[in-house]
Order: C-alpha cells, then structure tokens, then sequence
C-alpha cells in the first residue's frame, strides 16, 4: 500500500507531466494558427503573382498606362475582365511612384456600354498612396502579403492583401494591390487543423490517463530502485556478501560497543589458494563461480550474527562477534579452513581449492579497526608462508620483520638514486683456467648503517616492490660502459629476470640504447636468462629471444640442468651457450651420477653447436673434472672473485692493451640519471652473491 507521502510524492512529480500537456494543447494551438496564416500568405502570395504576371501581358499598353500615359478603353475592358478572376475580387494598379492609377471597384460593371474604342480614356489624377509595404515592393520588387478576416459586408470573412510588382525585363513598372478571397481555402484548413488538433487532444489526454496509471507503478518500481541501490552499495555484486565499505562500517559499530564495554569481535582475513590458476584455465566465469561457491560456504559456516564480506579478488574476511576467548576464533578459522577445503564443482568438473585464514583479536592483537584488518592480514600471510591450507593468529614477530623488509626497499629505491650501488665483475675464463675470455657483472650495495647487503636479500626485495626495472637498467647501462673499455677480446655477461620481458618489444629498445650509449658492439654482450622465464609465456619469451639475437648479442641459459623441462627448450631455441649449475660442480668426484650427467650436459651441447660454462668452481679437482669432460669456460672464486672495475687488470686476455681506467665514481657508485632509455627492465638475479 503506498503511503500518503509516497502518494504526495507522485503527485508531484505527475505535475509537471500535466502541465506540460497543457502547454503542449496551447502550443499546438499556435503553431496549428501560425501555419495555417503562412499557408494562407503564402497561397495569396501566388495568387497575387500568378493575376499580375498574366495582366502584364494580357491588357494592351499596361506599360504606358503605368508609366502615366492613361489606360485605353482595350485595357479597361480587359482589367475588368480580370476583376473576378480566380479568387481575386479586387485590385489595386499603382505606378512606380506609388500613385494609385486605378481601382477596381471604379471599373464600368459587366453588360454597360463600354467607353468608345475611339476616345482613350482618360487617366484619373494619380492618388498619393503613403504605404510602407507598397514602397518596399516598388524598391526591392518582392511581394508583401497581408491576411485579414472582417465582418465587412463588402468584404469575404477571410482574405488577403497582396502587393506584388509589375515588371517587365527586371524593371520594375509599378505594382498592383491584389486582394484574394480565402474563405473557402482557410475554412479547408481550419478543418484540417481542427481535426489534428482533436487528434492531438485525444493523444495527450490518452497519455496523461497512461502516466497516471504509469506513475503509481513507477513508484513501486522506484522504491525497489532505491532498495537494491542501497543493497548494491553496502554488498558485493558477485557473491551477495558485505563490500570492504560496509565490512569498515561493521568494523566500526563493534569496535564502538566493545569500547563501551560489548562483547568482544575478531577479524579474519581469508584468501583462497590457486584461484588465478582457475581463472587462467577454466576462464573468469569459471572464476566468478568458485567465488560465489567460497562465499556461500562462508555465509553456512558462520553463525548468524557474524559477518562476511568480500574485500576484493579473492580476498574475503569474517567479523566474528561476541567473542570470548581465542579458542572459539580458533575454531571457527579452522571450520573455515576445513569448508572451503572440500571439493568444488566448477564449470561441470571436480575442483580443488584451498583456503588459509589468518585472524587479530580485538584488545589482544589491536583496539582499532584499521589496526585490526592490518594485522588479520599479516596473519594471513603467516598462515600462507607456513603451510598450504591453514590458520594463523597475528604474530608480531612477523610484523617486525614485514616492517624491516619495507624498510629496505625503501633504503634501496634511495640506494638507487643516490648513488650507493655499484657493480662488481666476476672473470669467466676460457677451458685451459688461464685465457681470460670475458667477465659477467654484478650488482652490490654497501648500506650506510647496515653495512654490505646481500644480493640474495635486496633482490627479490627489487622484485617484489617493481623496482627491479629501474635496477636492471642501471646495471646494464653502467655495465656496458665499463666494458667499452676493456680489450676488445672480453665479453660482458649481464643477468635478466623474468620482469623484462613483460613487454618484450621495449627490451630488445632497452638492450640497443644501452649499447648504444656506450659504443659497446653487440657481439661483445651476452644476455643470461634462467629457465623460469621460459616456463611463462614460451611462445612470447621465444620471440623476444629471436629479436635480441638479431641485433648481435648472444642469449645464455643459466642454471642449466636445475629447472624441469631444460632439454625441451635447447631445440626450441638457439642458445650461444649453457651454464651448468654450481649444484653439479660442487658435487664432482663425489658422485659417480653427477659426473655423468655433467658430461651428457657437455656432450649434447656440443651437439648442438652450444657453448658449455660451468659455475661455482672452487677446488683444483673441480676444474681438472670439467675440463676433463670438455667443459669450454670455468666460472669460480678458484679462478676470480668479483671485483670492483677499478681493480680489473684483464690478466689472461688474448689481446693485452691497457685500457685506461673509469673513475670510480663513474662506474660503480654513478646514480640513477633520469631515464633517457626505453622503459627499464630488471638485469639481475637474486643467486649471485
């Protein structure tokens, strides 16, 4: 049942409508008016034109009667003839000086005598005729019509005044004053007009009747309008469950009562494992799916007075209200845990997917709801680093060391600008451990407070924080230019991570501006990729590959022998050469099976027209068993630590030159310039230390 003000609210709103409809009738009103005094005019108008042209030629010597020479009894006889012509009832002759010559109602009547053909009739004195419209036809030649509806005796109800020139070889000679009769033609249009103005009438009264009925269900459908709007701003379109607005908002009212001395709430944060992998596969209906089965998991494993909500992605979270003691926000994280476990159907097919779910205790783990949602998630991530499928409660230990991590990154993006990073180079040695044959750069940083800093530790801290690109640039371009000034014999070998080829395109521009800014020929750089970034996107890596070994540089696989598919992609692409993991070489002549498989590494690769490196060498016995096995360059704190370029002294290399040495402010500690390549891409790896 509406209610009053809902009614009042409908009537108002109908209002308008029926105002306009009123003005809509009066406004169809006029113009139904205006057009039809147009057509009249317009019709006068032609009339008038079509009487005047066809007494131009039609009554003898006009021309010189217009030009004060008096009508003949001919053109008397004739213009009264041409008195009731068509719809025209009277006229009008003036000459081209506005002076009325003649009118029509002093022509003899038809069945008089007619004046003697031999006496021409006299002119009568020309009438001054001070009117605006027949001045404007005398200057300009275009016609002014005038329509009138009287009541006179002498005149039809409706008709009208139409001024028209008289012209002969575009001179104008005078003009006549035309009136003609247009009762019959307006009573047609009036009709015609009435009849769409009933027409008009009957529509709007229909749809005014309509909008009256349509407005009482507008109402409704407004009212459940404004319901789901508010349910689709407090609740997650997909799943049906609370948005992170409305959760924030909970968060808030619970928080509230536990300070007045309410019962107690905990948040848990809940993320389900491999649901990219679902979305990857199966595709993002399969994906929205599994979303909408977690949630309703969720919504049966809760009581009712707790809350779930969706915070986005795959991210959901619990307000468990009126908690106790940790041991009931226990259980229900392990239900939780247990429930989302459990088989799902996806799509038509079985599918698995695990949850883990990380939980804060209001007044134990925080007090504040921001706090809280913080640290239910850093709990999470403690669940998640434990043990697949599993629950946690926050734990500051972890936040302290997640507050250390942010720390670095924020030192190293520092560290990056300001110069604190340098490269150190490892020499790569040919078989015989004394033919120095290139050298491969690495990165460093000497924290000011904490000391050196292990690559192993700020790398995938680059990584994972998206600084790894501008990193990687820096490396390459300082790298290239060091090695610009070693003899032209010695390669560079420079790390890639998988972040560069996220736009495969740009790094084949980075690689070729960085050369090129340091004047290094491509040949002389070698590109080392590992395995895992073949494993991504094959097809897309393969051809970042091929465009990189056009330009000249060679292309390396590390770590070769440690990933899970290293023989499928020797024949998929060409590598220059092949770096056998240290894993191998700190385990020769130890294992009978290692040096087996190093020499099937060496063997296939020389098959395959490919180089062989072998890192990690360390101990004599190591380096007489690779070269033993054909390996063609040794790698190793046995042969060369890295250092820093100033101290490189390229003892060994075939081609002795002394090549003068960079300063050292300009090779290892030059800051980051602003950026004058293509979009930085990461050159580094966390295993080189």
């Amino acid at each position: 049942m509406n209610s009053p003000k809902g009614m009042g609210k409908g009537a108002l709103r109908l209002a308008p409508w029926l105002a306009g409809g009123l003005l809509a009738l009066v406004a169809t009103g006029l113009a139904m008016r205006h057009a039809a005094r147009v057509q009249l005019e317009a019709d006068a108008q032609h009339a008038a034109l079509h009487w005047a042209a066809f007494a131009r030629d039609s009554v003898p010597d006009l021309d010189r009667a217009l030009a004060g020479g008096g009508f003949t009894p001919e053109a008397l006889a004739q213009l009264n003839r041409l008195r009731q012509a068509g719809e025209v009832f009277r006229f009008k002759l003036f000459d081209a000086a506005g002076r009325n010559l003649l009118v029509s109602d002093d022509l003899q009547p038809a069945g008089q005598a007619a004046p003697p053909a031999s006496t021409p009739a006299p002119a009568t004195a020309p009438n001054a005729h001070d009117d605006a419209s027949l001045r404007e036809v005398l200057r300009s030649g275009r016609p002014q019509v005038a329509l009138r509806r009287e009541t006179r005796a002498d005149r039809p109800p409706v008709y009208s005044e139409a001024y028209v020139a008289v012209q002969r070889a575009g001179r104008v000679l005078g003009a006549v004053e035309v009136y003609v009769d247009q009762t019959a033609r307006a009573q047609r249009i009036d009709a015609a007009f009435r009849k769409v103005a009933l027409a008009v009438t009957l529509a709007l009264t229909a749809l005014g009747a309509f909008g009256a009925w349509h407005w009482g269900r507008r109402a409704r459908r407004e009212r459940e309008a404004e319901e789901r709007m508010r349910y689709l701003a407090q609740h997650d379109v997909l799943t049906g469950t609370l948005n992170r607005a409305r959760f924030r908002e909970a968060l808030e009212r619970a928080e509230a009562r536990a300070r007045e001395g309410g019962a107690g709430f905990a948040v848990l944060s809940i993320d389900i494992h491999g649901f990219k992998d679902v979305n990857d596969t199966l595709g993002h209906a399969a994906g929205d799916e599994l979303l909408r089965a977690v949630a309703l998991r969720l919504r049966d494993t809760v009581r009712e007075l707790d809350l779930v909500a969706r915070l986005g992605g795959d991210e959901f979270a619990v307000l468990q209200a009126g908690v106790a003691a940790p041991e009931e926000v226990s259980r229900l994280g392990q239900r939780i845990v247990d429930a989302l476990g459990l088989p799902y159907e996806i799509a038509g097919q079985p599918l698995h997917a695990a949850a883990s779910v990380g939980a804060a205790l209001y007044g134990h783990d925080g007090s504040g709801h921001d706090e809280l949602l913080h640290k239910a998630d850093q709990a999470l991530r403690r669940a998640k680093a434990s043990r697949r499928a599993s629950f946690s409660f926050y734990d500051a230990v972890l936040d302290e060391k997640l507050q250390g991590r942010r720390a670095i990154v924020r030192d190293l993006r520092h560290a990056l600008y300001a110069g604190e990073l340098h490269l150190h180079f490892q020499p790569l040695y040919e078989r015989d451990g004394a033919t120095l044959g290139g050298y491969e750069a690495l990165v460093r940083w000497h924290h000011p407070q904490r000391g050196p800093v292990s690559p192993a530790e700020f790398i995938p801290l680059a990584e994972e924080s998206g600084l790894i690109e501008d990193l990687g640039t820096w490396v390459l371009a300082r790298a290239c230019e060091v090695a610009a000034t070693w003899p032209p014999s010695l390669s560079l070998s420079v790390n890639l991570s998988a972040a560069q080829f996220r736009r495969g395109d740009e790094l084949v521009g980075v690689v070729g501006a960085c050369l090129e800014a340091a004047g290094l020929p491509a040949h002389r750089l070698e590109l080392e990729i590992t395995e895992s970034l073949l494993m991504g996107n094959t097809e897309a890596v393969v051809q970042t590959l091929h465009r990189l070994t056009a330009t000249g540089v060679r292309i390396v696989m590390d770590d070769f022998g440690t990933g899970y598919s290293s023989l499928a992609y020797l024949w998929r692409f060409p590598f220059d050469k092949v770096k056998i993991d240290r894993a191998f070489t700190q385990h020769l002549g130890q294992d009978p099976k290692v040096d087996l498989i190093v020499r099937s590494i060496v063997s296939l690769a020389h098959s395959l027209n490919i180089r062989v490196n072998a890192e990690g060498v360390e101990t004599p016995a190591q380096m007489r068993c690779l070269q033993d096995h054909g390996c063609d360059e040794l790698q190793g704190f046995l042969l060369g630590r890295p250092s820093p370029a100033a101290q490189l002294r390229h003892e060994g290399a075939p081609e002795e030159a002394s090549a003068p040495r960079l300063p050292r402010a300009a090779t290892d500690f030059a800051p980051l310039p602003p950026s004058t390549l293509p979009t930085p891409w990461a050159v580094t790896k966390p295993q080189r230390v």
